[in-house]
């Protein structure tokens, strides 16, 4: 909650007490993309998934375009203050992933959240400490049409609900809510220039269906598909000797015949989200 500026004149140089602005509770979480916890915030972003069960290998999967997403509350705490920061009506906007060969597999989440209330002790009680198994950049894998795309040097995708605050007016400065918009989902692939595949699908202008995805083995993965992309024909800079890397911007659309933008399949021994 920021401070606006007295702009009245004629009280001399000095200036009035400021006045208090709205109440803003957003920003971004970085989390790890592991095989359990991250199905949490899928649902935040996606809804409750599908899932089924075989012989307690659970397959759930999430679909973009849901017409009512859930919120949720995230409380933030520092026990040796002590303090407690409750954050409630928490929504999933956006959802930023990047593809690498070695590091730390994360997820940039940006949320929107309607307020927060400031407690001396946790309103969640105590609490058990997570099971993570963190998926490996190095066992992410991106196919075109159900095969591998090679010469892969990096990709980053981004999946957006595009929030837009019902900004309200009422008594304490908070927005009402935050009103899903419509799905976006883009991203860039960069290649070593070693074919013309992808030059050729976007001189083309067709759409080609995406994955993005770790495997870890047959009961334990995560798989993003972007059901129809659009790839633009990209710049093939030569620079030296070196070889030759091109950079596609692409951007999802909605599969007329499925219905839907994005799916996204998390394979674990969890029972339900």
């Amino acid at each position: 909650q920021g401070l606006i500026a007295s702009d009245l004149l004629g009280y001399g140089r000095e200036p009035l007490p400021p006045t208090r602005d709205v109440v803003n509770n957003d920003g971004d979480v970085v989390v790890p993309i592991d095989l359990r916890n991250f199905g949490n915030w899928l649902k935040l972003f996606m809804g409750a998934p599908s899932s089924t069960d075989a012989s307690g290998t659970r397959t759930h999967v999430f679909t973009s375009g849901a017409v009512a997403l859930p919120s949720m509350t995230v409380e933030v705490g520092l026990p040796e203050v002590p303090s407690y920061g409750q954050n409630f009506g928490v929504r999933g906007n956006t959802m930023r992933v990047q593809m690498q060969r070695s590091g730390l597999l994360t997820a940039t989440l940006g949320l929107i959240a309607q307020g927060e209330n400031k407690l001396v002790a946790s309103a969640a009680g105590t609490l058990a400490e997570a099971s993570v198994e963190r998926f490996s950049p190095f066992q992410g894998a991106i196919t075109r049409a159900g095969q591998p795309l090679g010469s892969v040097v990096s990709a980053d995708f981004t999946y957006s609900n595009n929030l837009d605050k019902v900004e309200v007016i009422r008594g304490d400065g908070r927005i009402e809510d935050a009103d899903p918009g419509m799905v976006m989902m883009s991203g860039n692939v960069t290649v070593r220039f070693a074919n013309t595949v992808l030059l050729d699908q976007a001189t083309a202008g067709t759409p080609i269906e995406l994955t993005f995805g770790w495997v870890t083995d047959a009961a334990r993965s995560l798989v993003f598909t972007a059901h129809a992309v659009y790839l633009p024909r990209a710049k093939t800079p030569v620079t030296g000797p070196n070889g030759v890397q091109a950079t596609f911007a692409w951007q999802a659309a909605k599969d007329m015949t499925l219905g839907k933008t994005v799916t996204a399949t998390l394979i674990n021994n969890v029972a339900t989200y």
